[in-house]
């Protein structure tokens, strides 16, 4: 029998020097209490309590051994609390680390919203060109686009997101709008060295893509900075959904070539905590997925409510 459970079932029989006693206030059988009473005094080998048929009193060695596992039980019930409330603290720091493609305004909102509510925690935000090791960069939370490799990771599905072509209204009225991948090679192009660097853009799924080789007229390392001409009506550009959701909703820029773009992409909120892991860690899970979810640039699907949230990366 658990060493625990025999300590705690003597010490209420030897505080109340009653088998009957003890097994009401434990919610055991008298017949539960008496082996483990008799299993306790088999494994030390010594009598712990003398039985009659009217009293239940302790031995010497009996009131030794209630006084010790008074004492070991209590330091198990401190040591039990600590942890637990040192858990449960909403107090640290958490890191946090974002793909740079996937838009700092999809997740200041959450850090903000997270160090608002949470005063006692510092975050350590990470806007990164590539993908983070969760384990060996120590990172509590990631959002990574795209399909995961099976990892020991958890995923939370939040959504997708797909690459979009798109220009200002301005730009196609005076150039006019591409009707083929091929078109864009009469067209001035603005592209990202941080999501394009051999500027080769892809078009349509399976095995037989449609490969375009543009040469930009302007090249940045700001996915910002590219919106930014786009809208000025410098050209075209190729961004993922959830970086041009505001301008496309707002008329500033216009979808071109969507016949030809390829499956989207799922997005996911990674982390390796369980279910006891740092209260912070899981309150800012909470916020995030909650967020991410609910956003419409990120084109949330209601299957997604059926989708089961813990699940190992696959």
């Amino acid at each position: 029998m658990d060493q625990i459970h025999l300590m705690n079932v003597f010490v209420v029989v030897g505080e109340g020097e009653s088998f009957a006693a003890a097994a009401r206030r434990l919610d055991l059988s008298p017949a539960a209490v008496t082996r483990a009473i008799s299993g306790l005094e088999d494994q030390l080998g010594v009598a712990l309590l003398l039985r009659t048929t009217r009293s239940v009193r302790l031995t010497q060695a009996g009131r030794r051994y209630l006084d010790d596992c008074r004492n070991i039980l209590a330091s198990i019930a401190e040591a039990n609390q600590t942890v637990a409330a040192a858990n449960a603290a909403s107090k640290g720091n958490l890191s946090v680390a974002v793909s740079d493609g996937f838009g700092k305004d999809l997740i200041m909102p959450c850090i903000v919203r997270f160090l608002n509510e949470f005063p006692e925690v510092e975050v350590s935000a990470y806007f990164l060109d590539r993908v983070v090791n969760l384990v060996e960069e120590e990172m509590d939370v990631a959002v990574r686009i795209g399909h995961l490799p099976d990892s020991s990771l958890k995923a939370l599905r939040v959504g997708q997101v797909r690459p979009i072509l798109c220009a200002a209204p301005g730009y196609l009225l005076r150039h006019g709008v591409p009707q083929h991948p091929a078109d864009l090679l009469r067209h001035t192009v603005i592209a990202s060295s941080e999501v394009s660097p051999r500027v080769e853009w892809k078009f349509g799924g399976g095995n037989d893509p449609i490969v375009v080789r543009v040469k930009p007229r302007l090249m940045v390392t700001s996915n910002e900075a590219v919106i930014d001409a786009a809208v000025g009506g410098l050209g075209i550009c190729r961004l993922l959904s959830c970086q041009v959701g505001n301008e496309l909703c707002a008329g500033r820029l216009q979808p071109i070539l969507a016949d030809y773009e390829g499956a989207p992409l799922p997005v996911h909120v990674l982390h390796r905590e369980s279910k006891f892991g740092p209260s912070r860690v899981r309150k800012f899970i909470d916020i995030l997925v909650a967020h991410l979810r609910a956003h419409g640039h990120l084109n949330t699907m209601p299957a997604l409510a059926g989708i089961k949230d813990e699940l190992i990366c696959a």
